[in-house]
């Protein structure tokens, strides 16, 4: 069962999320709040698997929850799925940057949100369409000209580094298999060692890093 904590400031959005995930068999809604506050206190009493946050509400916003409950060594299995809508895009870079593992716009179809959920749980991360755009313009703002330095990307051999070159560009495991001639299982192994070695969660985290050490630029192509 996935465990999912749903956190929005609206009742009848916040309820109408719970009746949707609750109607399928292998999702378990522990519990439900309306602010940031709340939602650091629930996650450390249920350990749910997936996080829905909302970004705007009272007390305490979703990225700063977002940062305190990923923070937290005792939650390690926790994911957080971020709910946003078109006028809140200034917010994703600093939610993905915080250790979110995706982005869900909150028009989305029932499907689309439970699919969501289920490819953060399995530890996937999300990034609509929509939502990746902004973002890497949001990068190309923020960091242009201030790349930070990560000394574990040494560590990478020079195969890892083009596969963490090609995550950051939105490539599946699948679509990079094909750019590189080698087989899916391949792949994996050589995302998991890029993990390992930059002590990364899932291939939100791995963006962030490439965007901001300079890996990649905004533009798509190597740093």
């Amino acid at each position: 069962m996935i465990r999912v904590l749903i956190v929005d400031d609206q009742t009848i959005v916040r309820a109408g999320f719970a009746a949707l995930l609750a109607a399928q068999p292998d999702i378990d809604v522990v519990g439900q709040c309306g602010d940031g506050r709340e939602a650091v206190r629930l996650a450390e009493t249920h350990r749910p698997d997936v996080v829905l946050m909302d970004i705007r509400m009272p007390k305490m916003d979703g990225i700063e929850a977002t940062r305190r409950i990923l923070a937290d060594p005792a939650g390690g299995s926790t994911r957080v799925l971020v709910l946003t809508t078109f006028d809140v895009d200034e917010y994703v870079y600093e939610a993905l940057a915080a250790g979110a593992s995706g982005f869900l716009l909150k028009d989305s179809t029932a499907d689309d949100l439970v699919a969501a959920v289920r490819v953060v749980a399995r530890g996937d991360a999300l990034l609509a369409p929509q939502v990746t755009g902004r973002l890497i313009r949001e990068f190309a703002r923020q960091r242009r000209d201030r790349p930070t330095p990560v000394p574990a990307l040494e560590t990478l051999t020079a195969r890892e580094t083009e596969v963490l070159q090609l995550i950051a560009g939105g490539l599946s495991n699948a679509e990079i298999a094909a750019r590189l001639v080698v087989s899916e299982h391949t792949v994996k192994t050589h995302v998991a060692r890029v993990f390992t070695k930059l002590g990364l969660r899932d291939r939100a985290q791995a963006v962030v890093l490439a965007y901001e050490s300079g890996l990649v630029t905004p533009g798509g192509s190597p740093g």
